[in-house]
């Protein structure tokens, strides 16, 4: 008699446990993202554009600080020892309008230059957030000193000998607050945050990998 022939063993189904192992597309890391090459550049691009475009911004910016903000008013008084200039008003609270102005100013251009960046580029990066912050700072920069160069003169004594004795003029525009040149990047940065966090792109879950409590294979 001969042994039974037993019979090969056959090969399990592979075609399931390997669905999800296809090598990913063509420019595409296993994780979904872009490699870097072309999407990096594109970024960049992307965060230049935003730069360029807020510090045009800040030209806007200074004029309307220039514009909106409370003038403070001097007199320029002659005596033999020279003219002397002093505030008109000396309770007045022009000066600290100033730099409330800007401040307030800043925060609008920082709040809509976010969403304008969100509008544009749902999905963020760190050029684009890198980009907000530098333009901000920048176009803060560069309204400050178009302000202060478009305001009044800057030398009081020779404005109130310009204008005599008694008149009044108004103080060459200046910012106090330094602090207030940070208003716009800082607003542009929270309010782009709170947007990509509440309305930006999600990503999608990792596939199913095999583990310590993966089902045995069929």
């Amino acid at each position: 008699m001969t042994a039974p022939l037993t019979p090969p063993p056959q090969p399990h189904d592979q075609s399931s446990h390997q669905a999800w192992q296809a090598p990913p597309p063509a420019g595409t890391s296993a994780a979904g993202y872009g490699q870097d090459g072309p999407g990096t550049r594109t970024e960049l691009l992307r965060a230049a554009v935003t730069v360029l475009a807020l510090v045009v911004g800040g030209v806007l910016l200074g004029l309307l600080w220039l514009w909106l903000t409370p003038h403070v008013p001097l007199v320029g008084d002659h005596s033999d020892k020279g003219w002397v200039v002093y505030l008109q008003d000396t309770e007045g609270e022009q000066a600290v309008g100033v730099d409330g102005t800007f401040t307030l100013l800043a925060l609008a251009f920082g709040a809509v230059s976010a969403v304008a960046a969100f509008l544009w580029q749902r999905r963020g990066g760190v050029p684009l957030v890198v980009a907000l912050g530098v333009g901000g700072l920048l176009g803060s920069l560069l309204a400050w000193r178009l302000g202060v160069w478009l305001g009044p003169e800057h030398d009081v004594i020779a404005h109130a000998k310009a204008v005599g004795k008694g008149v009044t003029f108004q103080a060459p525009l200046k910012l106090g607050a330094r602090g207030a040149l940070l208003a716009w990047p800082l607003a542009a940065l929270l309010v782009h945050l709170g947007l990509t966090a509440l309305f930006g792109p999600r990503d999608p879950k990792p596939p199913y990998q095999d583990g310590p409590y993966a089902a045995p294979p069929a």
